[in-house]
């Protein structure tokens, strides 16, 4: 595909805790890297994806947005426009999984009305230091598809 030739385009944020793997997502899916030193994300970095879907040509453009309270007047008018939302959690980290409510709720705020999000618990590479189960994943998922 040419770099203008899509026939939709798409607005999705990446949304949680500082350090809970956001970037590495984006990179894996963009570029298919994986480092372990990344830098921490300091506003918004942004990256683009093209694929196809039967007939019609998609361009995602995919926001990943920095997880530290103070840059969190800034990171949420990026979520303006927003058709999706990815909220992320380690799952070695059960204060990140506790916050998924709050960036749920900011997400809800700020993006357009017809937004749908995912949640993610990522870093299940790391099953001896898992904090959360799959079950309490599911079942926050599971609330919170009930809300919409």
């Amino acid at each position: 595909m040419h770099e203008d030739d899509y026939d939709m385009i798409y607005k999705v944020v990446l949304i949680g805790d500082s350090g809970v793997g956001k970037s590495n997502l984006v990179s894996r899916y963009i570029k298919n890297e994986f480092t372990t030193n990344t830098k921490t994300t300091v506003g918004v970095e942004f990256g683009a994806k093209k694929f196809e879907m039967g007939d019609t040509k998609i361009k995602a453009q995919i926001w990943d947005t920095a997880g530290q309270e103070r840059y969190k007047s800034i990171t949420s008018c990026y979520y303006k426009g927003a058709k999706g939302g990815i909220i992320v959690y380690d799952i070695t980290k059960k204060e990140t999984f506790e916050n998924v409510d709050k960036w749920l709720q900011e997400f809800k705020k700020n993006a357009d009305l017809d937004a749908c999000f995912i949640l993610i618990g990522n870093k299940c590479d790391l099953i001896q230091e898992r904090a959360i189960s799959t079950e309490e994943g599911i079942k926050k998922a599971e609330s919170h598809s009930k809300n919409i």
